[in-house]
């Protein structure tokens, strides 16, 4: 998806919000329901043939409403186009009404024939999904489920996988999966971007995520309601600018990060030397005593100072002007004194690892701080089964931020940014960042982005956009299985100067 995200909507929606502005497309700006979905077919149409170039066998799969409509267009344009055309029907003809009823009618004209599904191996080059579209709120079940698992079956034998709007079974507001889901190589959605294809499970499968608005004014989306906006280099761009000719390294920030217990050193260099890469003036770390003399003898750029008592650590916390604290902190003893002086310093904090996990055990209120649980770390802020954060990212984002007066950065694929007001989404990042030491060093870009003056929701936002970018940069490179936390630090300091791009 990250090599297309920046032809994608800022604005994103859930399902009953883009149903509000195909509504309105029709009865506000005078546009037939039937226009509507001859745009949407045309362009859905348009796209399969970019991806799969040459005509073959096309079988498409119809279910009820328009989604099922837009599959008797598309069709009837593929079948002009020179495919051999196979359309199976799971709802009975004489239920479709208005446009899509017109769609129906439109493939009959073109002397197009309807089958009756049957549950057995499809024989085709390509599958149209239009099953379900964006209204699935409960498991899929019958012979519904059975097409879908027959959809997977040949997807999984290559046979290409086309959904129309969204994959069915797919919950278009969460991306959580139902009983049964279609696992798509590319779908085309329209009128609005749909959360639910961007976080959860949605990106993996949705495939190649392509939009089109139905030649839609501006005006459509004007003053309307929405429920996140991604990250887009626009904003790193504004936020970053260059820097003065005379700034001096104390414009820049101090971070302090604080953690690694003993034999557990490598996550908090990981969040100093990101620290670095993104910019910050001055970066301490406050580490056991065994790691101390390494990481500066590696690293000389870091003041590294080793922690026998916390009372040591005074002095760092009232240098700094953010904290970042957590990453192989550790929760016995040493860990949990640094953890509550960080927690009492009243300077920014940025928490990750084990700086959550205390937080889950111990309780803790402030404010002037951001929150990176990944799902489990989040399950247990909240006291949830880690599948219901899973299944509702935005709930579990929303909820955190609001409970502990945090920015709350959700990570995992789509990961999503919280405040108390708004919600940001990054569509950005591979599978090839799954690995330990990823969130270390998103602790450290955020931290060095509060430190050079960024507010919170800032730096918690376009610190995971750096972080996601990079990934995808460094994996371009060699690829995403191997990929290393460290190999992400020079494409870190590549987008921290989003002028150069």
């Amino acid at each position: 998806m990250s090599e297309s995200s920046e032809y994608l909507p800022e604005i994103v929606y859930d399902a009953d919000q883009v149903g509000a502005l195909d509504d309105r497309f029709t009865e506000q700006f005078g546009v037939d329901g039937f226009e509507l979905m001859q745009r949407a077919a045309r362009d859905a149409y348009d796209e399969l043939s970019h991806v799969w170039a040459m005509p073959g066998r096309l079988s498409v799969f119809c279910g009820p409403g328009n989604n099922g409509g837009d599959g008797f267009l598309i069709a009837c344009l593929a079948r002009a186009g020179g495919w051999h055309v196979r359309l199976s029907c799971l709802v009975d003809i004489d239920s479709y009404q208005g446009a899509a009823a017109q769609a129906v009618a439109a493939w009959q004209q073109a002397g197009g024939e309807i089958e009756t599904f049957r549950d057995e191996p499809i024989a085709t080059d390509v599958i149209v999904d239009a099953l379900l579209g964006t209204g699935v709120n409960r498991d899929v079940e019958g012979q519904f489920a059975q097409a879908i698992e027959r959809i997977n079956e040949a997807g999984e034998s290559g046979v290409g996988v086309f959904a129309v709007d969204i994959p069915s079974g797919i919950d278009a507001a969460t991306g959580h999966v139902w009983a049964h889901a279609v696992r798509a190589d590319a779908t085309t959605t329209f009128i609005g971007l749909k959360l639910g294809l961007l976080t959860g499970h949605g990106p993996a499968h949705c495939g190649q995520l392509s939009f089109s608005g139905l030649d839609a004014p501006d005006e459509l989306a004007a003053d309307q309601p929405y429920t996140a906006r991604r990250l887009t280099h626009r904003a790193l761009r504004a936020a970053l600018k260059p820097r003065s000719r005379n700034v001096h390294k104390g414009d820049n920030g101090h971070v302090l990060c604080v953690g690694g217990a003993q034999g557990m050193g490598g996550s908090i260099r990981l969040t100093a030397e990101a620290a670095l890469r993104s910019g910050a003036g001055l970066v301490s770390v406050a580490c056991h005593a065994d790691h101390a003399g390494p990481m500066s003898q590696a690293r000389p750029e870091l003041m590294c100072r080793g922690i026998e008592s916390p009372a040591s650590v005074h002095e760092l916390i009232e240098a700094a002007d953010v904290i970042a604290i957590g990453p192989g902190l550790g929760q016995a003893e040493w860990g949990s004194a640094l953890w509550q002086a960080a927690m009492d310093s009243g300077k920014p904090l940025v928490l990750d690892a084990d700086g959550l996990n205390l937080l889950a055990a111990q309780g803790g209120a402030r404010d002037h701080w951001i929150l990176t649980p990944h799902p489990g770390e989040a399950a247990r802020l909240l006291g949830w089964p880690t599948a219901d954060v899973v299944n509702d990212r935005v709930a579990a984002v929303q909820t955190l931020a609001r409970r502990f007066n945090a920015v709350v950065v959700l990570k995992g694929a789509g990961s999503l940014v919280a405040t108390p007001e708004e919600l940001w989404l990054c569509t950005d990042g591979n599978p090839g960042m799954a690995v330990g030491g990823m969130g270390d060093l998103l602790t450290g870009v955020i931290a060095a982005l509060v430190g050079q003056g960024l507010t919170l929701s800032q730096a918690a936002s376009l610190g995971v956009y750096v972080h996601a970018r990079a990934g995808d940069r460094a994996a371009a490179a060699e690829g995403q299985r191997g990929l290393l936390p460290s190999d992400l630090l020079p494409a870190i300091r590549h987008f921290v100067n989003p002028g150069r791009l």
